[in-house]
């Protein structure tokens, strides 16, 4: 393995001065979906001028911080933000150009639900400034989608698609497979079926079980067994085969595009740029500082209220923390990570950054690639992922 020799990174090298990612976080939803860990909540009321009035706050208070680099994307995230008026999502977008400015083309994503009402507020939402919607469908079954907590039905969700598409240029959907009895053939089908939309954007995930949700409760009481591993294997093989011959290949893990269709804002986080994060728990890292806000909505918005910004955390990363993050997004990519690129904004020496020996064992076995100082995990390594960055990260 050919690594430039160790330490030869400058440690005061600075991260480029590029542009940032904003992401607002909306944390309300109709229902708790069974399968969800997010910072969601169901609330019977809301103040949306109050909300206004603190998501406002608490941007200029980033905005303050980081002036002078504009904004490459906007992502409005949740729970559930096409409930959000779009008069407030207009007032969001237009503070945020004043604040920053905007980079030719910028991205502004928001996230919604694929039913007939929310589907009604697409138009206006574009008028608000959103060029690109991410729905999620989750499923085109309805078994599956009641199976899911979803609101909606398949016609309802495909209509809601199709209004996506005739309003928007840039239009993405969710589906999780590898549901519990969801055989080969099965998916083999929906997703056939999905892709015959002609959409320029999927994310395509299996189900996993998460702490705290309703599905844990259900499989910690027997009621309920997750998919077998080897078979959520086989069905990744199978997407990865499906999507590829589609010509939307995955260029994340999970994510899948056409050219020129990848989500801008979330290659911010894998390639580990700066962004800023508004709302409710919204993660940020300006440059070495991480930022996290109040979790709960209403300890964010009293945060809001008495300090001008719902910051509960700001914490220096050390440069090994910072090469440790970088590697571990960056190989989620298929592109992978430049480790000059990494060593240069953490100050960890290059030859520092990952095991050379685990690295040339892997490569014999066709699970790693390196060239030059790009490190990429092979297709046949990203069903490895999770065992894989273990032994190749060594910050």
């Amino acid at each position: 393995m050919a690594l430039i020799p160790p330490d030869s990174a400058s440690p005061s090298a600075p991260a480029p001065a590029d542009a940032l990612a904003l992401y607002i976080h909306w944390p309300f939803c109709v229902s708790k979906c069974p399968y969800c860990d997010f910072n969601s909540h169901v609330r019977e009321g809301i103040d949306v001028d109050a909300w206004r009035a603190a998501l406002l706050a608490d941007m200029g208070h980033e905005a303050a911080l980081t002036c002078g680099r504009p904004l490459s994307s906007i992502f409005f995230g949740g729970g559930t933000p096409s409930l959000m008026p779009p008069t407030l999502v207009a007032d969001l977008i237009a503070a945020a150009e004043r604040h920053w400015g905007f980079t030719p083309n910028i991205e502004i994503t928001l996230e919604a639900n694929p039913n007939s009402v929310e589907a009604a507020r697409f138009a206006d939402l574009a008028a608000a400034g959103v060029n690109r919607v991410s729905l999620g469908l989750q499923a085109l079954d309805n078994e599956a989608l009641h199976f899911l907590g979803r609101a909606h039905d398949v016609a309802e969700g495909l209509a809601a698609l199709d209004t996506a598409q005739s309003v928007f240029d840039r239009v993405s959907f969710d589906l999780i497979y590898a549901r519990p009895d969801q055989s080969e053939a099965q998916w083999q089908a929906e997703l056939a079926r999905a892709l015959s939309f002609g959409t320029g954007h999927l994310s395509l995930y299996q189900l996993t079980i998460e702490p705290g949700t309703r599905f844990a409760t259900l499989v910690a009481q027997g009621r309920m067994t997750p998919a077998d591993p080897d078979h959520g294997a086989t069905l990744y093989e199978l997407t990865a085969a499906m999507t590829g011959a589609a010509g939307i290949p995955a260029y994340e893990i999970n994510n899948h595009a056409r050219a020129g269709q990848e989500s801008r804002h979330n290659l911010t986080y894998w390639r580990y740029g700066d962004y800023v994060g508004i709302g409710p728990g919204a993660h940020g890292r300006r440059g070495a500082m991480a930022t996290q806000r109040h979790k709960k909505p209403e300890n964010w918005i009293g945060a809001v209220s008495r300090n001008g910004h719902g910051l509960q955390l700001e914490q220096p990363l050390a440069g090994e923390e910072r090469a440790r993050e970088a590697l571990l997004m960056g190989l989620r990519l298929g592109e992978g990570v430049d480790l000059a690129r990494i060593a240069a904004l953490s100050g960890v020496g290059l030859g520092h950054l990952v095991d050379e020996r685990a690295i040339d064992q892997l490569t014999d076995l066709g699970l790693i690639r390196l060239t030059g100082t790009r490190l990429q995990v092979a297709p046949a390594g990203m069903l490895l992922l999770d065992a894989i960055l273990p032994e190749v990260v060594a910050v």
